[in-house]
């Protein structure tokens, strides 16, 4: 997932501290103003947690349209796609944390040595401070959103930035939501690459950000000057193996690529086929005329490319192999057409770059050992699917595989649930969200011992060290 184009950061030259702003930009003086805020611990109530999710639910459910209307203008996305895939995903992340937010933000206690005792320790969830999200364009209201209900239910200020390659959803973000949630602790500020660079010289407690593995790391270099934690969600190449060929593991596969435009970092990349695949070819074109129609570059409900660019890149990959079905597209609405492609080059851009977008590459292979080695021999994806009803290939699938998650039969379908954790592994992510996990991802989980002084139980550990003593403390320890 794309956010924007960027080099890397200047170093430092020498040193010294950089000299004192006299007039501090726009960026640092809200900074300034949020860590004040934070300070005053202004969001660790839970009162208050509540209600800015309820505030932010609100903002939804008021300015629907207005929202939808902004996708539909940057992506083409009809306004039931969406609502679901963006709207409502939000909405149940602030349910979902609405419910348990008590539960998530109550201490645990943990058993204490008998060395130690009378003690009481726990582990109590702290805020983090200042939160900074970096949204990405391919869903630009989820993937800004989504992380905020963590950064707010688990009691820090934020600064969103939206992706300006989503211009329309980025202005409706900057003028709704500081309507409805605390302006002494939460902002959006929009621009390109000058002031994500800008911001990412700033110091955070925690820089939340989707998109590319080349932006990523920038992103964790520009961290490490400050020593900022970092959740990293980016993509990969999300391979799907086929063992199942029926009409309903196409229309699975058919759905979960080409909802978006093929846009989604979850979307598989590219199906390994286990033998013939005429008949998958068959079942999939078939499913993307009963989804799309017969000219699905001007069906209502399949969306466009973001970009010229991206668009250009994707006509280029499209020359790498063989074009069975689809192929079609326009270039004045930036749309493409689902498109099916065999016999392609494995060397080229389309099998060694995450395509983000409505082509699907089928690669034939002969056994199902064949395509778990295949997967092996490259970074590991956000996502691997399976499409096979049998057990035992599940389980070693399941075992052999390394990717963010594993999922039999029923690709994206993952996403909608909030007790699962959804980030990656390696090159396709650090960290993970969602529900608890995200709550936990922005929290620190503190330490805290309280050990009573009235009756000294730790001299049998003080200095000088007898023979008795040291007994004592083999005993103990």
């Amino acid at each position: 997932m794309g956010l924007f184009t960027s080099t890397p950061m200047p170093e430092p030259v020498g040193d010294s501290a950089p000299p004192v702003d006299e007039h501090p930009s726009r960026i640092a003086t809200v900074l300034n103003h949020l860590r004040r805020s934070a300070d005053a611990r202004i969001t660790h109530p839970r009162r208050f947690r509540v209600q800015q999710l309820r505030a932010l639910e609100k903002m939804l459910e008021e300015h629907l349209d207005d929202f939808l209307q902004a996708l539909n203008d940057d992506l083409g996305k009809s306004p039931t796609e969406a609502k679901f895939a963006e709207v409502d995903v939000v909405r149940a992340e602030i349910d979902f944390a609405l419910r348990h937010l008590a539960e998530w933000m109550d201490s645990t206690g943990v058993k204490v040595p008998l060395a130690l005792q009378p003690a009481i320790a726990k582990i109590e969830p702290r805020p983090l401070g200042v939160v900074l999200i970096l949204g990405a364009w391919n869903y630009p209201l989820q993937l800004v959103l989504a992380p905020l209900v963590a950064a707010i239910a688990a009691g820090n200020a934020a600064v969103i930035k939206p992706s300006e390659l989503a211009p329309a959803t980025s202005g409706a973000l900057a003028k709704f939501l500081p309507l409805y949630l605390d302006e002494r602790v939460f902002a959006v500020i929009e621009g390109g690459v000058d002031t994500a660079t800008e911001l990412l010289a700033a110091r955070w407690d925690h820089i939340f950000y989707t998109g590319s593995e080349r932006v990523a790391k920038i992103v964790a270099m520009a961290a490490a000057k400050h020593l900022t934690p970092t959740t990293l969600e980016l993509g990969g190449k999300s391979p799907a193996v086929v063992d199942n060929h029926s009409p309903a593991t196409a229309k699975r596969l058919a759905y979960a690529k080409f909802m978006n435009a093929g846009q989604t970092c979850v979307a598989p990349d590219y199906i390994l086929c286990i033998g013939d695949a005429a008949p998958l070819i068959s079942r999939l074109t078939q499913a993307i005329t009963s989804f799309y129609g017969k000219e699905p570059i001007t069906h209502q409900d399949f969306g466009r490319i973001a970009s010229r660019q991206h668009f250009d890149r994707l006509l280029a990959m499209m020359e790498q192999g063989e074009v069975v079905a689809g192929g079609e597209y326009d270039e004045e609405t930036l749309r493409i057409a689902p498109t099916i492609m065999r016999n392609v080059s494995l060397d080229g851009t389309l099998m060694t770059e995450e395509i983000f977008g409505p082509i699907l590459p089928i690669v034939e292979v002969k056994t199902f050992e064949e395509a778990l080695e295949f997967i092996a021999q490259r970074p590991s994806p956000l996502a691997a699917y399976l499409m096979s009803e049998s057990p035992r290939l599940q389980s070693i699938f399941s075992d052999r595989v390394r990717a963010g998650a594993i999922v039999h039969n029923a690709p994206l379908a993952q996403m909608v649930i909030p007790t699962l954790p959804f980030g990656g592994v390696g090159a396709s992510g650090t960290g993970s969200y969602h529900g608890k996990h995200g709550f936990d991802r922005l929290s620190q989980m503190r330490s805290e011992l309280n050990k009573t002084t009235v009756v000294d139980t730790l001299s049998a550990i003080y200095p000088p060290y007898s023979w008795a003593k040291r007994k004592i403390i083999d005993r103990l320890l």
